[in-house]
């Protein structure tokens, strides 16, 4: 979402802010009020946008755009990134004090690749997802699809995992998940045409 579109899903606007401004519009920040707002890929924030949040979890209120009134932010802010927010810091894209402001309980938690035990319980997980979501039976995973599954290295983590059974489920019939069904890059095949 560019900076300016963002600034206005996350706060709000009033009416007449801004060209297409026709009606007031309440910011997520304020629809979570007494919840929790979850910000994927908070690394990706703009500079100014990063002020911004820091003023709502330090102050607890922030104005819409275009708005004079203070609104109370009773949010809680759940954020996430793949950056390594540390390096961030470093360079200079990130700042220290929003970091340090949302890094209050720290998960980090390790590639798919690093976490070989969860592959299976996953891939059995996204077989139901998919298998009700297309009016399909379970799978069973053969042992040689769940080595290949196991030994491969995920670059695109759970996402990844869960488009490649996806996939499977919607291509595949049977029984089974088996060697054949996965991807070539998987298996170190040919793409199918």
């Amino acid at each position: 979402i560019p900076a300016t579109l963002l600034e206005s899903e996350l706060f709000g606007h009033e009416a007449g802010a801004f060209t297409d401004a026709k009606k007031l519009k309440k910011g997520l920040v304020e629809l979570a009020q007494g919840g929790t707002l979850f910000l994927d890929e908070i690394g990706e924030m703009q500079p100014g946008l990063q002020a911004k949040m820091l003023q709502v979890i330090e102050e607890k209120c922030f104005r819409r755009i275009g708005g004079t009134k203070k609104i109370v932010a009773d949010t809680r802010i759940v954020a996430a990134t793949n950056k390594d927010l540390k390096k961030a810091l470093d360079e200079g894209a990130f700042r220290q004090d929003l970091y340090y402001r949302l890094n209050v309980i720290n998960i980090v938690l390790p590639p798919l690749k690093d976490r070989t035990e969860d592959i299976l319980p996953l891939v059995e997980h996204f077989i139901g997802v998919y298998g009700r979501e297309f009016n399909k039976s379970p799978k069973r995973v053969s042992d040689g699809a769940r080595l290949i599954l196991e030994r491969y290295a995920w670059p695109g983590n759970v996402r990844e995992l869960s488009n490649t059974v996806e996939r499977i489920m919607i291509l595949e019939d049977g029984e089974r998940l088996l060697p054949g069904h996965l991807p070539p890059a998987m298996t170190g095949g040919t793409p199918a045409a």
